[in-house]
């Protein structure tokens, strides 16, 4: 039995299993544009998505917080640093686009799939700089008290039934910055049922509650600011597709944390040094696969990474199996049996991946949010005889 490998041809992952692997010429010779299509589905499916998300209209900065997220969880290439860092395996960005003023926000989240189970909710906002004229009251005032609530009738916030408190923060008056606010039990609400979303209401007093200038505490609103400053809800989820396949949660060794790259992912000379045949001679061992997401013709609207090194096993597990093959007792037995061919229906052990590692994308959405998700099993850590 041969091993089972993956290539990247002509934009499209072909994958070919252990037995009756057809050769590159007839597929070179059965090549088609339904081929193709095909492949990206299926592409498409690996990543959890059933159509790719349409490119932004326009040229957009994804928020600095993802991409500052998104270095944190994940190498260059997209590789997972450590599985524990990210709560869940999602996180979703939502800016205020219906232009709020700066103390009422409303994020719409029908981009959030039924099920995607969340975790965690935040309200990002960023504090200006206070403008007040009389300087003796911000010499009194050092701190202020800021309370978020979600709206439950906005026709009728002056009451309780009219609102519910969810977080409330002392924030120094003097200074600016971005702010954070746990706002999850609403977001579970709003998921639940889309309609129950009247946004978010965002008061600010004095300690104590006592009243305060209206112009000594401000935040940015989605109307007047630029992007970088616009209110923000980030979103933790996790879809229920974590560990499906194998374990994921092994660190990566110092060779794996930074994998070797072609110089230019997914060039045709990069695409003609793919073998075309296993030499039987060589030893079970993994071989670089690169995925280049322009080639396939998603650059558009995945921010991060270009691409990436999957790796795929490649050889042969001969009788008998050294423990320099990793080999499996079930594999080592079927090795014996096939040697000594106390079977005609067994064959010999395959060379396949026995560590998988997870990779991340940040990519823009149909709505043209900014999401960071975590997919496992996507990169080859090491290769085994099973």
């Amino acid at each position: 039995m041969e091993a089972p490998f993956e290539v990247l041809h002509n934009g499209k992952l072909l994958y070919y299993a252990c037995l009756g692997r057809p050769s590159l010429a007839h597929l070179e010779a059965g090549d088609s544009d339904d081929k193709r299509a095909e492949a990206l589905k299926r592409l498409l499916q690996v990543f959890g998505m059933e159509d790719p998300p349409q490119s932004p209209h326009r040229i957009k900065e994804p928020p600095q917080y993802m991409v500052d997220l998104y270095n944190t969880v994940a190498g260059d290439d997209g590789v997972t640093k450590d599985p524990d860092l990210l709560e869940g395996n999602t996180v979703r960005s939502f800016l205020d686009k219906i232009h709020s003023d700066q103390f009422h926000f409303l994020f719409i989240l029908s981009s959030v799939a039924k099920n995607e189970r969340v975790l965690t909710a935040e309200l990002h906002l960023f504090k200006l700089r206070a403008r007040v004229a009389d300087g003796a009251l911000l010499r009194r005032q050092h701190f202020c008290q800021v309370s978020v609530y979600q709206v439950l009738d906005k026709e009728n916030l002056d009451s309780s039934d009219g609102k519910k408190l969810l977080s409330v923060r002392l924030l120094a008056v003097h200074g600016s910055g971005w702010e954070v606010f746990a706002i999850t039990q609403a977001v579970r609400d709003w998921t639940e049922e889309e309609s129950s979303n009247q946004g978010l209401l965002v008061t600010v007093r004095g300690l104590g509650g006592s009243p305060l200038d209206p112009s000594a505490v401000q935040f940015a609103s989605g109307r007047d600011h630029h992007e970088s400053k616009k209110p923000m809800l980030v979103l933790f989820t996790d879809d229920g597709r974590r560990g499906m396949m194998l374990p994921t949660n092994t660190f990566l060794d110092s060779s794996l944390q930074n994998p070797t790259f072609p110089e230019h992912l997914g060039s045709t000379s990069n695409r003609t040094r793919t073998p075309r045949s296993v030499d039987p001679q060589l030893p079970c061992q993994r071989h670089q696969l690169s995925v280049d997401f322009e080639e396939i013709g998603w650059s558009g609207w995945i921010i991060s990474p270009r691409g990436y090194n999957a790796y795929h096993c490649r050889g042969s597990c001969p009788f008998p199996l050294g423990e320099n093959m990793r080999p499996t007792n079930h594999a080592t037995v079927q090795s014996i049996i096939n040697a000594l061919k106390l079977s005609q229906d067994v064959s010999g052990p395959c060379c396949v991946p026995d560590k998988l590692f997870s990779i991340n994308l940040l990519y823009f959405d149909d709505d043209e949010n900014v999401v960071l998700k975590q997919y496992d099993d996507m990169v080859a850590g090491s290769c085994g005889c099973h």
